[in-house]
């Protein structure tokens, strides 16, 4: 793209607008970075290389907790079998800046952007997705976007699953571990803890409800906060299955034993789950089937373009009993 901008006597980012077929470009501009771009050779390399799938960019915070293992291997069994490479990039770094990161999109250009950022700007959003790359948002991303396609997962019946189990085992003070509180899936899933305690008729205490990030340590200060209460909860639904691990780290330096004296729910299923003792109660979050959901909607786009805009995909979740949960003790009483 580079070499087409020089031949037309333009900038990169014009070049990218007129092959994308983008508007308020001139036509004697559009003429022009056309020719350069057939002269060049530019375009026939991009169309074979675009038969054998391309390359397909994944921005995601971080890449080595299970839950971003499992969303990338779907994503990469998924981009195998279509053609595509995946192309990673962590943002965790204190170095990435995801200006730059865009800035150099428009010489290395992508065939498909899959955004995997809980803190995602909309202005940032919105310079992806001016790029000539199909953008898909998968969740957590912090905000929908009603032109851009999404895949998520059905967060509120997750919720509210997770909440009413331990509801019907007779906890009446369920302490809730969501995530960061802007982001999306944690609202959706405290809205569906606060719909379990209506349908039992019950308002559950303001003090119960604490905010974490998602890690281990968000679970072991926020389960300390909870632990440490005058009425502590008998149950606690983390909002991920590493921040139902920190609760256990905490239940167990005080000398509480899961779930004689505390029931433990998290979220996700992960490998995380069977690692803990006891084996943890969560909602699974199909996150292969995310991550694979994710790079056919790019091949939509680039086969059928404007095809997907705007869709949301929402796949189910479940609730997984394992050994974490039990019924109330006479311990809430005491």
């Amino acid at each position: 793209m580079a070499a087409v901008a020089e031949a037309a006597g333009v900038s990169v980012s014009t070049v990218s607008r007129v092959l994308a077929d983008k508007p308020d470009i001139s036509e004697e501009t559009r003429v022009r970075v056309t020719q350069a771009a057939h002269a060049t050779g530019y375009l026939q390399r991009k169309g074979r290389r675009k038969q054998l799938g391309g390359i397909l960019d994944v921005l995601i915070e971080g890449t080595t907790s299970p839950w971003a293992g499992e969303l990338i291997a779907g994503a990469q069994n998924t981009a195998f079998s279509l053609g595509y490479t995946l192309a990673l990039t962590a943002t965790g770094h204190p170095r990435f800046r995801i200006s730059d990161w865009i800035d150099a999109r428009r010489t290395r250009p992508s065939d498909g952007i899959i955004l995997v950022l809980s803190r995602a700007r909309h202005d940032e959003i919105a310079a992806l997705a001016g790029l000539p790359a199909p953008l898909v948002l998968l969740d957590p991303v912090g905000t929908s976007e009603p032109k851009i396609p999404t895949v998520g997962a059905t967060n509120w019946s997750g919720g509210a699953a997770a909440t009413r189990h331990l509801l019907e085992l007779g906890h009446r003070r369920v302490g809730f571990i969501g995530g960061p509180a802007e982001i999306q899936c944690t609202r959706e899933r405290h809205e569906g803890y606060l719909a379990a305690h209506r349908e039992f008729s019950l308002a559950p205490d303001p003090a119960l409800t604490h905010y974490g990030d998602f890690s281990i340590t968000g679970g072991t200060d926020h389960g300390a906060a909870l632990l440490d209460l005058p009425q502590p909860p008998t149950a606690i639904f983390a909002g991920s299955d590493a921040q139902a691990a920190g609760v256990y780290q905490v239940a167990r330096a005080r000398g509480m034993r899961v779930p004689d004296d505390l029931s433990v729910v998290g979220f996700d299923d992960t490998m995380i789950c069977a690692m803990l003792a006891p084996p943890l109660t969560t909602v699974r979050q199909p996150l292969a089937e995310m991550g694979g959901e994710g790079v056919r909607l790019i091949a939509q786009e680039q086969s059928q373009r404007g095809s997907s805009a705007g869709r949301r995909v929402e796949l189910a979740t479940s609730l997984v009993v394992r050994e974490s949960t039990a019924p109330r003790t006479a311990r809430e009483g005491a």
